[in-house]
């Protein structure tokens, strides 16, 4: 669904229409900023003035009773300014129970359309073109094994292909379904039941990878083994799920942004340029 977000947003901007993409959450956090520093009227013509506004998982301010006010009024300027307002959520607006109503009946004016998993041959049609955009030569059993596997969220799909090249390259080894099937093996059996990556997932299968335990991604070593170890980690994590970097940090041991930030990028120049 963000994909088909974003994807909605870029032929806006070809259309020379001014577009404005953004989370919930940081529709909410903007929000609490401009309450706190008294700019709300900045940040109601930020919202307001544009052409088409596309917000991504909406059903994160249900139960949020100040920001679904102003995003009610938000909604009414746009919508009666005849401009083009698309969200997506996990959730249709009848099964969000901490929705306001006048909100609800507004989201339900519009066209709702229900998203449905892809199917295997679209699944890996988009790996193979992930994988030529990345300059990485998959066998083409690897990636038909990744998208057996992987069927009900297309970032996980991605992060999944990007998982196994980082692991492959840092380690050394041959990338092969074996390989493929031992990097996802904690998503893959998981995968019935739809659930996320998280970032416990993550570090549980790159400490696996990498022979190590957990904590010891998450302790202060910092033996190049289990440096890179943490590296693999932090670089995944922020592919695969919505994890800001402070957050990241929280995960393994309270790492400062800064720390986080340089693993993350030494790891993308590690895949990038071999």
């Amino acid at each position: 669904k963000t994909h088909l977000l974003q994807a909605i947003g870029h032929v806006a901007l070809a259309s020379s229409l001014q577009v404005l993409y953004v989370s919930a959450e940081q529709f909410t956090n903007e929000f609490v900023t401009a309450l706190q520093e008294r700019k709300t009227e900045e940040f109601n013509h930020r919202y307001r003035s544009v052409d088409m506004l596309l917000i991504d998982d909406i059903y994160f301010i249900t139960g949020k009773k100040q920001t679904q006010e102003v995003f009610f009024h938000t909604f009414n300027e746009l919508h009666n300014g005849n401009h083009q307002i698309v969200f997506t959520s996990n959730r249709s607006p009848k099964s969000m129970p901490q929705l306001e109503d006048r909100l609800r009946s507004r989201f339900e004016w519009g066209l709702i359309v229900d998203i449905q998993p892809p199917a295997f041959e679209t699944r890996l049609a988009i790996l193979q073109a992930k994988a030529e955009q990345g300059g990485v030569r998959v066998s083409s059993d690897v990636l038909e094994f990744i998208a057996h596997q992987i069927r009900q969220n297309m970032r996980e799909l991605e992060g999944s292909l990007n998982r196994i090249i980082a692991l492959a390259k840092l380690t050394g080894a041959l990338l092969t379904p074996k390989f493929a099937a031992q990097a996802l093996k904690d998503i893959a059996s998981k995968q019935p039941t739809g659930s996320s990556i998280t970032p416990d997932l993550v570090i549980d299968t790159v400490a696996n990878s990498f022979q190590l335990a957990p904590v010891d991604l998450k302790s202060r070593k910092r033996d190049q083994e289990t440096a890179l170890a943490r590296q693999v980690a932090i670089y995944l994590i922020r592919q695969e799920t919505d994890c800001s970097l402070a957050r990241i940090g929280q995960e393994l041991g309270g790492r400062n942004h800064s720390t986080i930030i340089h693993a993350y990028h030494k790891i993308e120049a590690v895949i990038h340029n071999g």
